[in-house]
């Protein structure tokens, strides 16, 4: 599901918007400021919360900006071209451009790209690439021509792919359009030759791209309205010069045929993509965002004003220039599933937003109207409308597996689409014959893993491990946490062994992985934002463990006195680490909490804790102990949260790791406070059991007399004694 939140507009007084609108808009090293550039000589840096610039700056009349400004996001210095060759750095101090860095390049640039963890690359229009530190150690350089003189360079972007930058833009030469891809580390280029429709010849086409898996996903909107993609091997095992890639059709009639100006699109994540044009022919311009996956559309916006035909999204806003003014739209795109596709999840729109499904395989586009109350009154489909010619042609089940058994990745998960949409009455007894041709072929040929189509699967709520018990040892060897995640939400039969394996594989996984995993996070709370009780809280904790019972009570032993005291300690040593940090990152407490879910039966997880690294074990343990003092912080014993762990299964977990490894953990110097800590809580707790217990009698007594209250007369005195 996707939803288009309330618009606000940027001040845009400074600012100089020509008859093609701004260069760009790009993210600076800030999450929530931006630099816009106009088609003049001003760069500004936005404020979006605040919706305020913080800064401008411009470079002297008669001289004009001819890249837009980018930031290095290892210094934090800003970087722009102007008079096409002369190159400018400047921070936030910097206020005449005048007096800032200036080198002259002996080749015209294109554009400057600058993503995060590398440095900014310059683009040439020749199409030779550059990193900005060897640019800088020798600014006039002699730069190569990759691309002959009559082609142009059209449009270009950069995407991180296991570490490195890859390069891609395209190039357009009497109508021909050419896709080339360079691995900016190893200085590979190849050499793609779209084949687009007859139609594009005349028509300057837009373009979009994601990375997907070993392929970089190119979607173009065509002149007739319909949105296609070609897929770009980023690794050509073709030693063939200029190969042609074909494309395929992605969405059908998004904008109107013909539209030539304020028309583009952006992808916004593997499921979604923004489109931003005139739905109908008398209609006015729309910014709509479709569902890739279930070829339907989400919701709408209609732009009364007009746009440039420009659009630009970070993170989770979109930019472009309505009328004169520099727009800014939030938007939220939820995991894509079918309900939400089909508009049967429960959700808010806003006033001026449609969001709705639309089948455009159903009916033609003009019988919507995008933004009038027309489109939610259409949102049941006619069938007897429907020409046949429309409806996509549905792969039965056999013809599936045969798909399934020699086609690309890319193919089998648009087949499988097509598979899923359809209602069949043995839905639920073939999933698993698909599943099982899945995983055969990713046992027979090592590099064919169709992550997607087997989310999809998974989605369906109708798979178990015992139906598919190689699905999580794929994964596991992919390490593939979010499907791990997903399947451990959702199989109730997983063997204690592999909750093991994945366990290991949660606590060992690097960072950068998490980072870039889309993992469900609802089990986890934000406790960033602790207040100062809570601070004065963990100060008293040194002194009252638990419900005023001290780490040492009088009925405690000398022997675990002198345990706990040691020379040069301080009370406040006493915690491992405080309590309001949680020892791990939010994305593998994520991870941890679907362990913790998990069903398991002690005897046999027992044996497969065992082999679990004791530095692992203890970082686990802290997390724990982490969640327990969270969760005796509160007066009902819970976590904030969605489905968060229990107090029960956190003491349980406990409970299991340090029967399968005390002897290990004792071993271990960083987690002697760990120990001292959570021996402590546990004397704390028979402390007061202890207590309840002596008072159990009398509260009985009570009960007692209560209950006879009835048989005494109006007015009575009792003198009621407890020891």
């Amino acid at each position: 599901m996707a939803a288009l939140e309330e618009e606000f507009t940027l001040s845009t007084g400074v600012l100089s918007a020509g008859p093609e609108g701004f260069l760009g808009v790009e993210q600076s090293d800030k999450a929530d400021q931006f630099l816009v550039t106009d088609s003049g000589r001003t760069v500004v840096l936005y404020k979006v919360s605040d919706q305020k610039p913080l800064g401008s700056w411009s470079v002297k009349q008669g001289q004009r900006i001819t890249c837009p400004a980018v930031c290095n996001f290892q210094t934090g210095e800003y970087i722009m071209v102007h008079d096409h060759k002369v190159l400018r750095i400047w921070n936030s101090e910097d206020v005449n451009l005048d007096k800032v860095f200036k080198a002259t390049l002996s080749a015209e640039v294109h554009r400057i790209h600058s993503v995060q963890r590398t440095e900014p690359l310059v683009l040439f229009r020749r199409g030779a690439a550059r990193g900005l530190e060897a640019l800088l150690a020798e600014p006039q350089q002699s730069i190569e021509a990759v691309i002959p003189d009559e082609e142009v360079i059209k449009w270009s972007e950069v995407f991180m792919l296991f570490k490195q930058p890859v390069l891609i833009f395209i190039t357009e030469n009497h109508g021909n359009y050419f896709a080339y891809i360079r691995l900016c580390k190893s200085q590979s280029l190849n050499k793609y030759t779209l084949v687009l429709g007859k139609e594009e010849k005349s028509v300057k086409p837009n373009f979009t791209a994601r990375v997907d898996g070993k392929f970089i996903s190119l979607a173009s909107l065509s002149s007739d309205g319909c949105i296609y993609e070609t897929l770009i091997p980023i690794y050509p095992s073709d030693t063939e010069k200029n190969q042609r890639l074909v494309r395929a059709l992605m969405l059908k009639s998004v904008v109107t045929g013909g539209a030539r100006n304020g028309v583009t699109l952006t992808i916004l994540d593997q499921d979604h993509i923004a489109v931003l044009g005139p739905p109908l022919p008398a209609s006015k311009e729309c910014l709509s965002i479709w569902n890739i996956k279930f070829q339907t559309l989400q919701t709408s916006k209609e732009l009364p004003q007009g746009t440039s035909g420009q659009l630009w999204y970070h993170g989770e806003i979109l930019f472009m220039l309505h009328g004169k003014c520099l727009t800014v739209i939030p938007y939220k795109c939820e995991a894509s599933s079918l309900a939400g596709a089909l508009g049967k999840l429960k959700h808010t729109q806003e006033s001026g937003t449609h969001s709705m499904p639309h089948f455009v395989n159903w009916e033609t586009c003009s019988g919507y109207e995008l933004g009038s109350n027309s489109a939610v009154q259409s949102r049941t489909p006619r069938r007897k409308k429907v020409e046949t010619n429309l409806l996509p042609e549905v792969p039965g089940f056999k013809q599936l597996l045969s798909i399934i058994k020699k086609d690309s990745e890319k193919h089998i998960e648009v087949e499988l689409r097509k598979f899923l949409a359809k209602s069949t009455p043995d839905f639920h007894t073939i999933i698993g014959d698909i599943v099982a041709g899945l995983l055969g072929r990713c046992k027979e040929e090592p590099s064919f893993y169709p992550r997607n189509c087997l989310m999809q699967l998974i989605q369906t709520h109708v798979l178990s491990y015992s139906l598919c018990p190689d699905l999580m040892e794929i994964a596991l060897e992919h390490t593939d946490v979010q499907m791990l995640q997903l399947c451990l939400q959702q199989f109730p039969d997983i063997p204690e062994s592999t909750t093991c394996d994945c366990l290991k594989l949660f606590l060992s996984v690097g960072d950068d992985c998490l980072r870039d995993s889309n993992i469900n996070m609802e089990s986890v709370f934000d406790y960033s934002d602790s207040t100062q009780d809570e601070k004065k809280e963990m100060e008293e904790q040194t002194e009252i463990v638990q419900n005023g019972f001290g780490p040492e009570d009088e009925n405690g032993s000398k022997d675990s006195q002198q345990l706990n005291k040691k020379p040069g300690d301080t009370a406040q040593e006493t915690i491992a680490f405080p309590v309001t940090s949680c020892p791990v990152a939010p994305k593998r407490a994520a991870l941890l909490n679907a362990v913790l879910h998990s069903a398991y039966s002690e005897p046999f997880l027992l044996p497969h804790l065992k082999d679990v690294p004791g530095k692992h074990i203890t970082l686990f343990l802290q997390y724990l102990y982490f969640l327990y003092l969270k969760c005796t912080g509160n007066a009902t014993m819970t976590l904030p949260g969605v489905n968060p762990p229990t107090v029960s299964q956190i003491m349980d977990w406990i409970c299991l790791l340090l029967d399968a490894n005390f002897t290990v953990v004792l071993m271990i110097p960083e987690a002697k406070r760990l120990l001292l800590n959570l021996y402590n809580f546990v004397k704390s707790q028979i402390s007061i059991y202890s207590e309840l217990n002596k008072i159990e009698v009398s509260f009985r007594e009570l009960q007692r007399l209560n209950q006879e209250k009835n048989s005494r007369r109006l007015y009575s005195i009792e003198v009621l004694e407890l020891f």
